[in-house]
C-alpha cells in the first residue's frame, strides 16, 4: 500500500457518509403492501355495507373495481413498482369514491 493510497483511505474515512433521507427501497415496498391491503380491507368492508343497504350490480362494481385495484397495488408492492402503486392506490381509490358519490344513489 503505497503513502497516495493510505491518504486516500484516511480522508475517506473522515468524512461521514450522507445521512439518507426518506424510505429504504424495502421500507417503501413494505409501505405499498400494507397499503394495498388495508385499502382492500376497507374497500370490502365498505362493500358489504353498501350492499346491505342496495343490492346492485353498480355497487358490486364500482367497489370490486377498487378490491381488483388494491390486489394489484399489493402486486407492484411485491414487485418494487412503488411509485406507480402509490399512484394507482391514490388515483384508483378516488375514483372509486368519487363513483360511489356520483353513480349510485
Amino acid at each position: 500500500m503505497s503513502a497516495s493510497d493510505q491518504d486516500r483511505t484516511t480522508a475517506d474515512d473522515a468524512v461521514p457518509p450522507a445521512p439518507r433521507r426518506g424510505l429504504t427501497p424495502r421500507q417503501a415496498r413494505r409501505l405499498r403492501i400494507v397499503a394495498g391491503s388495508l385499502g382492500m380491507a376497507v374497500m370490502g368492508v365498505v362493500l358489504v355495507l353498501r350492499l346491505a343497504d342496495r343490492s346492485s350490480v353498480l355497487v358490486v362494481g364500482v367497489y370490486g373495481l377498487a378490491l381488483i385495484l388494491c390486489g394489484i397495488v399489493v402486486e407492484l408492492g411485491r414487485l418494487g413498482r412503488t411509485r406507480l402503486g402509490s399512484w394507482l392506490l391514490g388515483t384508483g381509490l378516488a375514483a372509486a369514491l368519487a363513483a360511489d358519490w356520483l353513480l349510485l344513489p
